[in-house]
């Protein structure tokens, strides 16, 4: 457990997930994580219905798709729902992870790595996504 406090950045500026059915859907793509989503046409331009963009992590080390829904996040049923900024943003985590309250279902996909990680979360209308990763980008 990290000593300093849980800080988050706010990565996604400009784009967001669809509020109603983001159906997100994780994949390994040239060795790559990839999180594919339906974006949100509603409140930003540039975007369409049925359209799919992806964020696409470098060198993941691990990932996992919990069941927390933005009700149980409003409800503290989350163990970021009293820390993190706000509900449905994708974030990157410093400092204490709350790892010790985070369900233990894990898919690594490598071994832990002697490299920084980083931690990404992202929460869309019924499940958050968590991942470690060397870095990450966004593509339309």
């Amino acid at each position: 457990m990290s000593t300093r406090a849980t800080a988050f950045t706010r990565l996604n500026k400009g784009w967001n997930a669809e509020p109603n059915a983001p159906d997100p859907q994780v994949s390994i793509v040239d060795g790559e994580l990839v999180l594919t989503f339906s974006p949100n046409p509603f409140q930003f331009k540039g975007f369409f219905e049925d359209q799919r963009v992806r964020v696409v992590f470098t060198r993941a080390w691990r990932y996992r798709m919990g069941t927390v829904n933005d009700e149980g996040w409003y409800r503290g049923q989350c163990r970021f729902s009293r820390v993190a900024p706000a509900w449905g943003e994708f974030y990157e985590i410093h400092g204490d992870l709350l790892l010790d309250v985070c369900p233990d279902d894990w898919q690594e996909l490598r071994r832990k790595p002697n490299e920084d990680m980083r931690h990404f979360l992202f929460h869309f209308r019924d499940e958050e996504f968590e991942c470690d990763a060397v870095n990450w980008r966004f593509e339309k």
